[in-house]
């Protein structure tokens, strides 16, 4: 924010000597937890995280460059609240939930209502997002799709995809948009449409279809609203697929 000149602050908190309380990962019962502070180099190097969800690798490896991944953390890239920021597309298919401390004690978020426009979270002044809370499931594949400019930049558009199979049909879809105008990050339309289906070509492709029809792209300089919306519904397909010949 500060290199873009979007903010200016009087002073800024170092918060670095909380990274062992706001760090790690580990499954806790049936969910993954991820400390706020977690590099993203950590979170692409744990193997408890990219395990269970392919989907973190697939993301942190196109994030930026090397120097921001050693750097930057999982928190401080969700509490930015970029339009175009991977990693709350990730969370948002995966329906994670955001752990928040203030004054007041603890609460919960879920990460599709942590967002509440560009570069507004649900982050209070005096509160500190501390942690991400991801539900384990079995049967489950995931997989994220982006199209960049050049390596390390921002998305032109980016779709993630989680799947969960019961019985040969779909129990449960999360995918998550960004750089594309989805509202919150996702697509409930889509995810709907999915429910009881057979994970196929056929269905994949109409749910990608569905996914772009609700966004609302805006054209810049990395291309028109037309051509994002066809990469929506593209890269929606394609992390589909990818997701489901993971389980």
């Amino acid at each position: 924010m500060m290199k873009l000149r979007l903010a200016q602050p009087e002073a800024l908190i170092d918060i670095n000597g909380l990274a062992d309380e706001l760090g790690g990962i580990a499954v806790e019962g049936d969910e993954l937890a991820i400390g706020a502070m977690v590099r993203h180099t950590e979170l692409l190097e744990s193997a408890t995280a990219t395990d269970l969800f392919p989907i973190f690798r697939d993301a942190e490896r196109v994030i930026a460059d090397p120097i921001v991944r050693n750097r930057g953390t999982v928190g401080g890239s969700l509490c930015q609240g970029d339009p175009s920021e991977d990693l709350s597309a990730v969370f948002a298919a995966l329906r994670a939930t955001a752990v928040i401390q203030g004054p007041g004690g603890m609460r919960t978020v879920p990460v599709r209502e942590f967002h509440q426009g560009p570069y507004e979270t649900a982050v209070e002044p005096n509160e500190l997002l501390i942690q991400l809370r991801v539900p384990v499931a079995p049967g489950t594949g995931s997989a994220y799709e982006k199209v960049e400019r050049r390596v390390g930049d921002w998305p032109v558009a980016a779709a993630g995809a989680v799947l969960r199979i019961e019985g040969g049909v779909i129990a449960q879809a999360g995918i998550g948009l960004t750089a594309v105008g989805a509202g919150h990050f996702c697509a409930p339309e889509a995810e709907a449409y999915l429910d009881g289906r057979a994970p196929d070509q056929e269905a994949f492709t109409q749910a990608g279809l569905i996914a772009a029809e609700h966004c609302e792209p805006h054209a810049d300089q990395r291309g028109p609203a037309d051509y994002k919306r066809h990469l929506a519904a593209e890269l929606t397909r394609r992390a589909l697929a990818k997701a489901a010949g993971r389980i």
